[in-house]
């Protein structure tokens, strides 16, 4: 992805963009499409919220659908990377996957929750319609289901999580209570976190 589109005044050609930072652009695109989905965001609503001109955005992405896409990359690359770190904060695999739950917890509560899950949204919304939404979210749910697999490995390898639980399958259930998180918190229902992961907890006794 182009990280930013950056050019000097006195270099630039009549009917060139304006400057701007590409992922500040997407994040502003990101919380849009996160509050109101793919189909009730218009351009207009883009260039009020990107703060750019119509003709930059089509210069920059085309269409909305690539705006989109680029919006999804951003969003999916830093909840991965707050998941990642959520997870690092655990002495082992137990305490790793705690972590992970209650990190969800949290991104699924306020006026974040509120925003909602850009790839839940996109789930529902568009991946029957859209094969190629459809195909990354596919791809992000495998991605977070693995690495919730590999993290139960690991509490197996270190003691902290029993042998016969089975890493696959519950990993698909945590996705499923994960997810389902997202879409709770959007519906502004309350979560209790520490009540609710530690029933979650419960699959890795």
């Amino acid at each position: 992805m182009q990280k930013t589109a950056r050019r000097s005044q006195s270099a630039r050609p009549p009917g060139r963009p304006r400057e701007f930072d590409m992922d500040t652009a997407l994040d502003r695109a990101v919380r849009v499409f996160r509050e109101r989905g793919y189909h009730a965001t218009s351009i207009g609503d883009l260039t009020a919220a990107m703060r750019l001109a119509t003709g930059s955005i089509y210069k920059a992405f085309r269409d909305k659908h690539a705006v989109f896409l680029a919006a999804f990359e951003r969003y999916t690359a830093l909840r991965q990377e707050q998941t990642r770190s959520a997870a690092e904060r655990g002495a082992n695999g137990r305490e790793r996957i705690r972590n992970v739950l209650l990190s969800y917890v949290e991104h699924s509560q306020g006026s974040e929750g509120r925003r909602g899950c850009l790839v839940v949204g996109s789930a529902v919304e568009l991946s029957a319609l859209d094969p190629v939404v459809g195909a990354r979210v596919n791809a992000q749910l495998k991605s977070n289901e693995s690495f919730i697999a590999g993290l139960i490995r690991e509490g197996q390898a270190d003691g902290s999580i029993p042998r016969h639980v089975a890493a696959d399958d519950t990993a698909r259930l945590m996705i499923c209570i994960t997810q389902g998180l997202r879409v709770v918190g959007k519906a502004r229902l309350p979560l209790d976190g520490e009540r609710l992961v530690g029933v979650a907890m419960k699959l890795l006794a």
